[in-house]
């Protein structure tokens, strides 16, 4: 972790560069500190993921509306403002990239943080190593 998960409707391939939105937040996501200046979220431990909904319904069906859901998924111990500043930035650059289509097209834009550990937390993989400064 961290992991934002991105869930919309899925005419919006069409419209954007779903590959892009995520590339622009996880680049975000390595910009976030917290009050002492570290880097909050560990650069090998990024992950966005986007995924389109091929069957959905949004609002009252009159248009050819769309959705973007994003849930950040992250461990405890990040303040109240490092968590703010997180989904400002990201809402902030969801919405620029999104700001052409919402010229064309209503949409909603949701973004939801939730913090805790799960249950169960398994990991494993290679990829923290790349980015560990040598000792």
């Amino acid at each position: 972790m961290p992991h934002l998960v991105i869930l919309y409707s899925g005419q919006l391939d069409h419209d954007t560069d779903m590959t892009q939105l995520c590339r622009r937040l996880a680049d975000t996501m390595l910009t976030v500190r917290d009050e002492a200046g570290e880097q909050v979220f560990p650069t090998g431990g990024v992950r966005v993921f986007a995924y389109p909904a091929t069957h959905y319904a949004v609002a009252d069906g009159s248009g050819d509306h769309g959705f973007v859901y994003l849930n950040l998924r992250m461990g405890k111990g990040r303040s109240e403002a490092t968590q703010q500043d997180a989904g400002q930035r990201l809402m902030a650059t969801a919405r620029a990239h999104l700001a052409d289509l919402l010229t064309r097209r209503h949409v909603g834009i949701t973004l939801q943080i939730d913090v805790g550990l799960p249950v169960f937390d398994g990991r494993f993989g290679n990829l923290h190593p790349l980015f560990a400064a040598p000792t």
